[in-house]
């Protein structure tokens, strides 16, 4: 029997809709019966809350089809290509540096392909690396080696999970993400939600199954490995040195350390590995009750299963030029302790993939570019350090974040006791002032901000909303530049990668990076 594959875009059911009722809009959009509907699949669902007195389900359907008919699409072929395959791995491995998103697609693609890579990671493995976070987080204990920016999965281990993008992927890399995530034990849903999202327990299990994937195809992985110097000969690398003075020859690097590896950079720029600065943005976290912005976005069908916690985008342009917006928003979830430095404060959202804790949480973030921290290429790193150590002086000098109550913050004055909004930052929240802890510009624009999102979402600036401070670590205020094969600019065989080289933001266009980052590697090795 023939089989005629055909897609279908923009197919509209109501919430309570069930298959029998999915199955007949299909047929009915095809314009075929029930019997030549062979199969189908959800490619895509995501929902239409515009009105919400009427929120629909918005689908993609992929079907099997018994006649040939003039409706619909092709169904484009979005399996993974390996670009190459090597019969032996090379005598001079590559090395991937950094074990986030980036490093372990990275490292998954060149095992996949034959090359055996090394895989060096300064922190822990995952499951003692979460120890020693949640010992910051309930006894204010750091180490710096080991932390939500340092360890294997990366900093998006600790995060909401969200596995979407606005990254252009005409190749579908974003599809081989999902995958291979699915295969490491997430939800079957993410290949088809709008916004795929994981959370942090299900991430935990899911990097220790990628790793045992990649070892099984020859990758070796070496935990409590910093990379402290990079040589480099006539402009190409020739090895990878070790804190422990180890050298490990290798002609190809994958650099995937991330936005916080401020040592690294250092030493690249020492190195001369060009290098330059980037905007980021830096803020405080808010947070509200999520049954609030669930009322506002969902209406009557707030708590409906299929939509869950909803979130939120927002975005001012403040009088005096800067760009105020939403950053990270993660529903139903917690703020979370995410320094990497002893004596400094940072913040950042989480969420379980559950998301139902009692608050909704987002950055609150102010644009920042170059021109506001004049120097050389690492100034914003200094930027950067010096509102986080004000953060950890006004927060009491014990890793307790400072706080202040939205409307205290409007009028400028300290606050003094929290309202029906309680933080869930941990290790605590001192209350106080925050506008010692970002710049007076910054400050202004989320005072402008704030009113203005109550426009858009009612009681956004409700007075006993949460702000705590601070948010700097949005994105690496250096970009590693590279060319078109992948490579640095000024350094063969050296391939910066994902968020901390300035290519990504997030987990998807992170992995995705990677496995571009990871053919370049492939196809040069092979000589081509």
């Amino acid at each position: 029997m023939a089989i005629y594959p055909k897609r279908i875009t923009g197919l509209r059911l109501p919430l309570d809709h069930d298959e029998a009722q999915l199955r007949a809009a299909v047929c009915a959009a095809f314009g075929v019966a029930d019997a030549q509907l062979l199969g189908m699949q959800v490619f895509r669902r995501a929902f239409d809350a515009r009105k919400k007195s009427d929120i629909t389900l918005v689908y993609t359907i992929d079907a099997e089809l018994a006649v040939p008919v003039a409706q619909g699409e092709p169904v484009p072929d979005v399996a993974y290509k390996f670009v190459t395959q090597a019969k032996v791995p090379p005598a001079r491995r590559p090395v991937v540096i950094g074990t986030g998103p980036c490093g372990i697609f990275a490292a998954l693609v060149l095992a996949q392909m034959g090359f055996a890579p090394i895989i060096l990671e300064r922190g822990k493995v995952v499951r003692q690396r979460t120890k020693d976070t949640w010992g910051l987080w309930r006894r204010g204990v750091l180490n710096p080696e080991s932390n939500v920016q340092f360890g294997e999965g990366g900093a998006g281990t600790f995060s909401d999970g969200k596995l979407y993008s606005q990254i252009k992927d005409p190749r579908h890399l974003g599809r081989k993400v999902l995958t291979e995530f699915v295969k490491a034990g997430a939800p079957e849903e993410i290949l088809f939600v709008a916004k795929p999202h994981i959370g942090t327990f299900r991430l935990v299990g899911m990097v220790e199954t990628m790793r045992a994937s990649i070892e099984a195809l020859g990758g070796e992985y070496r935990f409590g490995c910093k990379v402290a110097d990079i040589e480099i000969t006539g402009g190409q690398v020739r090895a990878v040195v070790l804190e422990s003075g180890e050298r490990i020859e290798t002609s190809h690097a994958v650099l995937a350390v991330g936005h916080s590896a401020r040592d690294t950079f250092a030493m690249l720029h020492q190195r001369g590995v060009f290098m330059e600065a980037k905007p980021f943005s830096v803020g405080f976290r808010i947070e509200h009750p999520q049954s609030m912005i669930d009322q506002h976005r969902f209406g009557a069908f707030a708590g409906n299963p299929i939509l869950g916690a909803a979130d939120y985008k927002l975005v001012h342009h403040a009088g005096n030029g800067r760009s105020v917006y939403s950053f990270c928003m993660c529903p139903g979830g917690t703020v979370v302790a995410a320094t990497s430095e002893p004596g400094r404060v940072v913040t950042n959202g989480m969420s379980q993939y559950s998301r139902n804790e009692r608050n909704a949480n987002a950055g609150i973030v102010v644009g920042i570019t170059p021109a506001d921290y004049p120097g050389d290429v690492l100034a914003g790193v200094e930027f950067q350090r010096r509102w986080e150590s004000a953060a950890y002086v006004a927060g009491g000098g014990t890793y307790a974040a400072p706080g202040q109550l939205v409307g205290d913050f409007i009028a400028g004055r300290a606050s003094k006791a929290f309202g029906e909004v309680l933080p869930s930052y941990k290790p605590g929240v001192h209350l106080t002032d925050l506008a010692p802890t970002l710049p007076d510009y910054a400050i202004a624009a989320i005072r402008e901000a704030l009113p203005a999102f109550e426009k858009q979402i009612r009681g956004f600036s409700r007075p006993d909303a949460v702000l705590t401070g601070v948010e700097t670590r949005t994105s690496s205020p250096v970009r590693i530049t590279r060319g078109r094969d992948f490579c640095s600019l000024n350094t063969q065989g050296l391939y910066p990668a994902g968020e901390g080289a300035g290519y990504a933001g997030g987990i998807l266009s992170a992995g995705v990076d990677g496995i571009k980052v990871a053919e370049a590697v492939g196809l040069s090795l092979m000589g081509g």
